[in-house]
């Protein structure tokens, strides 16, 4: 006897739907991944791994890192990124959301709230359902709205910390977050800034240090770094001043009931930090695409290019956003439609993502496709 699961995935009020599978094959010019450094299929990466595994080093770590799976391997990366990134202590998880639940299940407590931009990433918000904090929505990088709540909060008998939570880079609509401005909010009412640097990471600041890099010295200063982007990797790197470190080793639960990244993985990392600071012209590079992706989205398309590698081009309806990534993908380019829930209603939008897979040419076709696409499915 056999048996069919039937499923079918629905938001609120909203009509169900045929589920969409995994994923759409890896075929087409890449314009959907974060593998913005083109690191994930790097000679050295794969030189690295193999000079690990001559030495000695596990591919499994066979327990949780405070039973045996902590290995010199986690240690040294810890350590260099530490180094790396100026801060008191680094610390790797196997995922960036399993960094995230340990941050917001961990550090905020009863009595605290948490203000988080309403387009924050996910992985990321999944992490602050996990906290005992209460929590509220910050209509998008509004300064004046974090102020007015944050003191609103404190005059109504608010007694904990404030945890401002954004991301440098925002992964769908490529902006950036106004970060001195919430980081002397957090200052004037004894509160935390926590910023995830995911899409940053490796591209953008100095030495590929993420936008918020000049804050790491402060005490009350977090931040969220992604191995499985740019740095081609798999896992996260978090950055905390050190009495939060020692305390997250002790309670985070995500860090306490799983088992370690694999020190091979540990070691990749080490070696796309060094490809960052080594080869620096991969971001130059990079930079050069992306203006050249911004002028004509500017002067041909008449779109506000977002100034980053993640350029949306919002098309409104669901049906509209799909005929047009069919017709990109068919002609070759891996462009995906990014349709609610993900999204507002009515911003049903393509995500190019820019990467070092891709050169002028490529960008040239992909656009030239792009211009007749949207003539052929007007709004």
């Amino acid at each position: 006897m056999s048996f069919v699961l039937s499923y079918h995935l629905t938001t609120p009020n909203e009509p169900q739907r045929r589920a969409r599978p995994l994923t759409l094959p890896q075929t087409g010019t890449d314009f959907t991944s974060n593998d913005f450094l083109a690191l994930a299929n790097s000679p050295r990466l794969k030189a690295a791994i193999v000079a690990a595994m001559e030495r000695g080093i596990p591919v499994g770590s066979g327990s949780s890192r405070l039973l045996r799976g902590n290995h010199p391997e986690h240690e040294t990366l810890e350590e260099e990124a530490a180094q790396f990134f100026s801060s008191d202590r680094a610390m790797f998880f196997e995922s960036d959301f399993a960094a995230s639940f340990a941050v917001f299940s961990t550090l905020p407590q009863w009595g605290d709230v948490i203000l988080h931009d309403k387009l924050i990433n996910h992985s990321v918000y999944q992490g602050i359902l996990g906290s005992k904090a209460e929590k509220i929505s910050v209509p998008h990088n509004d300064v004046a709205y974090y102020e007015q709540l944050t003191r609103e909060w404190k005059s109504a008998g608010g007694r904990g910390r404030p945890w401002i939570v954004v991301e440098s880079l925002y992964s769908v609509d490529g902006d950036r977050a106004p970060l001195h401005e919430l980081a002397n909010i957090a200052d004037r009412y004894d509160g935390f800034l926590v910023v995830d640097e995911a899409h940053a990471t490796g591209v953008c600041g100095d030495g590929g240090r993420g936008f918020a890099s000049e804050f790491q010295s402060k005490e009350n200063f977090i931040a969220l770094y992604s191995c499985g982007k740019a740095l081609g990797v798999s896992g996260a790197l978090l950055t905390v001043p050190a009495t939060l470190g020692n305390y997250l080793i002790n309670q985070a639960r995500s860090l306490i009931y799983s088992t370690s990244p694999s020190p091979l993985v540990a070691a990749a990392v080490r070696e796309a930090l060094r490809i960052l600071q080594d080869e620096p012209d991969r971001r130059n590079v990079l930079k050069r695409l992306v203006a050249r992706v911004g002028e004509r989205l500017e002067t041909e398309f008449y779109i506000e290019p977002s100034g980053s590698h993640i350029q949306p081009i919002v098309l409104g309806s669901n049906s509209r956003a799909l005929l047009v990534s069919d017709a990109l993908q068919t002609n070759g380019f891996d462009v995906r439609a990014i349709r609610p829930p993900y999204v507002a209603d009515g911003t049903a939008r393509l995500r190019l993502s820019i990467t070092l897979n891709v050169g002028q040419d490529e960008i040239s076709a992909m656009l030239n496709c792009l211009a007749f696409a949207l003539k052929e499915h007007p709004a």
